[in-house]
């Protein structure tokens, strides 16, 4: 069985995105306004080949479903994570995303629960993250009058935050960030506010204001990431999020390392290089180590994100 699959990025051009993707991490983008770096994804929307091994050339989703064993007892019937980084050069929307239960009904997909590491960003940089309506009328009738200034809750930000982001939050990246999104594998956003932008053709994206009223949080409740780190023989983990939908962590390997696998995890390369399992691998890949093995050698000076399915509803 194959034990690394490394994945090919998709990219996504959005009307807010830059050129920050090719700056930061090299790689050859599409155009001026390249927003999103789908990474690790078998969504329908973005689904990644695989680059090497015997199974080189087949999207993400095929070897999900012929497989299997890869991926251990899992038993969603799709795969249930996704890998994004994106480049806010300009504000995104003010936005919201339906649990899985409201997604499944209305839209086909997956909920989505994500979370946000700051790459980098401006300085004075800032985020949207949550609200201040106490009750759903609320909530609709500051929406619906524009009372933005007032109902959006502003959060300053810095390189190396992070923020668990349920479904159901209000809220939006703002000029001059780069983050990598661990998400659900779903692409169902709700807008509730665009800043009145217009496309080349002169055309305002849509707005979803009586879904972003009925799946939003009322009231507020913001989820405080309080990051702990364990240090291993050449290996610092700094360990985020521990949630129903992923559990994430930072590791920083600076020499050689035996690490023990809680299943198939997800890594993105953001600094440095060395090998994991022999494999050559440098800022800007992204990968999967499957169940092939259950220990991974780690060798070299990096960084990593990495991602997992601690449990899962099926």
């Amino acid at each position: 069985m194959q034990d690394i699959l490394k994945l090919k990025p998709i990219f996504q051009e959005r009307i807010w995105g830059g050129r920050a993707l090719e700056e930061y991490f090299g790689y050859e983008i599409p155009s001026d306004t390249t927003g999103e770096c789908w990474a690790i994804s078998a969504h329908r929307n973005g689904d990644c080949l695989i680059e090497n091994g015997d199974l080189a050339g087949q999207k993400l989703s095929e070897v999900y479903k012929t497989h299997r064993d890869l991926f251990g007892r899992i038993n969603s019937p799709v795969f249930p994570l996704l890998t994004k980084i994106l480049d806010a050069k300009n504000d995104l929307s003010v936005q919201v995303h339906p649990d899985d239960e409201y997604a499944m009904q209305e839209e086909n997909d997956l909920g989505k629960t994500e979370c946000w590491y700051i790459l980098d960003c401006e300085e004075g940089a800032e985020l949207i993250f949550g609200h201040t309506a106490r009750t759903r009328k609320e909530l609709e009738e500051m929406i619906k009058s524009g009372s933005w200034d007032s109902l959006l809750t502003r959060v300053s930000i810095q390189p190396g935050d992070f923020f668990y982001v349920p479904s159901g939050t209000i809220h939006a990246l703002c000029k001059g960030t780069l983050v990598l999104e661990t998400q659900q594998s779903s692409d169902t956003t709700y807008r509730v506010y665009d800043y009145d932008r217009v496309d080349d053709e002169g055309k305002k994206r849509d707005l979803h204001i009586e879904s972003s009223i009925k799946v939003a949080m009322v009231p507020h409740v913001g989820t405080r990431v309080h990051p702990t780190v364990q240090e291993e023989e050449n290996l610092t983990i700094t360990h985020y999020v521990d949630s129903t939908f992923f559990t994430v962590e930072k590791w920083d390997v600076h020499g050689e390392a035996d690490k023990k696998l809680p299943g198939f995890t997800l890594v993105s390369i953001l600094t440095g290089e060395g090998t994991m399992n022999d494999l050559p691998i440098k800022k800007g890949d992204h990968f999967i180590l499957t169940e092939a093995k259950d220990t991974v050698k780690l060798e070299g000076q990096f960084t990593a994100m990495v991602s997992w399915i601690a449990k899962i509803k099926c």
